[in-house]
Formats: C-alpha cells, sequence, structure tokens
C-alpha cells in the first residue's frame, strides 16, 4: 500500500524543480521502463501492480486504484518507476565533426521534444542538443512521447550558440527562402537545427547556420509551415536516404 508519503513524493515528481532538486524522472509502463533499465539507468523506486521477475529490483506492489492517484497518464500500464537523470560529458563540436546531430532551439511543446527523440532514435542520431528554452526532457509527457528513444539517444542542455561557432563542420536550418532539400548537397555529419514552433529559428543561431535548407510543398496549399516534428522527420529522412547504396 503507498503511504501518503510516497503519494505526496510521487506526485511532487511531476513538478519540474522537483525533478531536478532530486535528479530523477518518472517513466511508466513496462515496455518504457524495461528499455530504461537495460539501457543501464538507475532506478531509485518501482511499483507495479505485479512482481516483475525478470528485472530483479525491489518492487513496492500496488493496487490499480493506487498506481491510478499517482500516475500522470489516464489509463496506467500497471508499472511506474522513478529513474535518476543521466549526465552526458558531450561537446557539440566533437559530435558534430564526426557525425549528424540534431540542434533543437526553442521546441517547446513536450510531445514535440518527445517525439524528435523518438525520430532521432529511428534515424540513428545519438545526440540531441537543447537551447533557448525547450522543454523539459523529463516532463512525464515528454517521457512517454519518447516510447523509449530516451533509452538510445543522448538529450544535451548544456550548451550555448557559441558552441556552433568555429567547428569544422556544417550547420544545417530550414527557412522558407532555403535551398530545395531534395537538390541540395548533405553531408553525413554536422549539425541539423530545428527551430520553435511558432518563431522558427533565432535570430542568434540563424546567424550560426552554413547551409540555408528549404522544404518544398507540392500542393497549393495554404499552410504556412509544418509542425517542428513532422519537419524533423522530413529532413533527417531526406539526410538518411543519401546515405543509401545507389538502387540503380
Amino acid at each position: 500500500m503507498l503511504s501518503k508519503n510516497r503519494i505526496k513524493w510521487l506526485r511532487g515528481l511531476q513538478l519540474k524543480k522537483n525533478r531536478t532538486a532530486e535528479g530523477v524522472f518518472v517513466a511508466e509502463g513496462p515496455k518504457l521502463v524495461g528499455e530504461l533499465l537495460a539501457a543501464g539507468f538507475e532506478c531509485v523506486y518501482l511499483a507495479a501492480t505485479e512482481v516483475q521477475d525478470s528485472w530483479r529490483i525491489e518492487t513496492e506492489i500496488v493496487t490499480e486504484d493506487e498506481l491510478r492517484r499517482v500516475s500522470s497518464v489516464e489509463t496506467p500500464q500497471g508499472v511506474l518507476a522513478v529513474l535518476r537523470q543521466p549526465h552526458y560529458d558531450v561537446k557539440l563540436s566533437e559530435v558534430a565533426s564526426q557525425r549528424l546531430c540534431l540542434l533543437l532551439d526553442g521546441v517547446q511543446n513536450p510531445g514535440n521534444l518527445g517525439t524528435i527523440v523518438r525520430l532521432a532514435d529511428w534515424f540513428g542520431i545519438g545526440d540531441v542538443f537543447c537551447i533557448g528554452g525547450c522543454a523539459d526532457l523529463y516532463n512525464p509527457k515528454t517521457v512517454q512521447a519518447t516510447m523509449g528513444a530516451l533509452a538510445h539517444v543522448r538529450v544535451h542542455y548544456n550548451i550555448g550558440v557559441e558552441d556552433l561557432v568555429g567547428g569544422d563542420f556544417p550547420v544545417y536550418g530550414t527557412f522558407l527562402d532555403g535551398e530545395n532539400l531534395y537538390g541540395k548537397r548533405l553531408e553525413d555529419r554536422g549539425v541539423i537545427v530545428m527551430g520553435n514552433e511558432g518563431r522558427g529559428i533565432s535570430p542568434e543561431v540563424e546567424r550560426r547556420v552554413t547551409d540555408r535548407l528549404w522544404i518544398p510543398s507540392y500542393s497549393d496549399c495554404h499552410v504556412e509551415s509544418l509542425n517542428v516534428a513532422i519537419a524533423t522527420a522530413v529532413v533527417c529522412a531526406e539526410f538518411r536516404r543519401r546515405s543509401l547504396p545507389s538502387l540503380t
């Protein structure tokens, strides 16, 4: 049975200030929690409606009703874990000079951030850098939206615009006045910048962009722009398509 103090603590972790103070985050569902544990994330606390024998972690057995009281999702999936936030000592310049990485400039929607991390995993991009007031990776909505990709993609917040300067790597960004993505020469390394949902790429970051890209529309539509997660998928797919061996 969950004590009142335990319930208060778990509910409190839905707030960023409490997660940051303790250096933890909450993940829910057997698949997500299982992937994070398999990737080596440290488990601080585990609650479940039944024992998870394969994990070999001390588990507090709770009822579905108890889990519902502390869950941040509409339909709890029987498992809730409090995990330690990982810390990575990685420099953007070192990553970008060797392979592709993503830089998110003010992506504020938790769902968009989580989806982009999931896309990064799908397209084999192992590092995502966040600046400009991006959403918190450890927001419960973001964690759930990653669908387990958080176990395979490193997300960094400890960088600034100055990290884009002086490196031997291209910096790509999408703009309405850029070159057609499908005709532009693309490298298999560098930084792909994706901007804020409403404002796009900030002027400070735009000045560091070396290659301006444009995603063309193929209809007479009245949509001003694509959702940032969808745009990320389009751009990453084209970069990876270029790396495939010729089919002709």
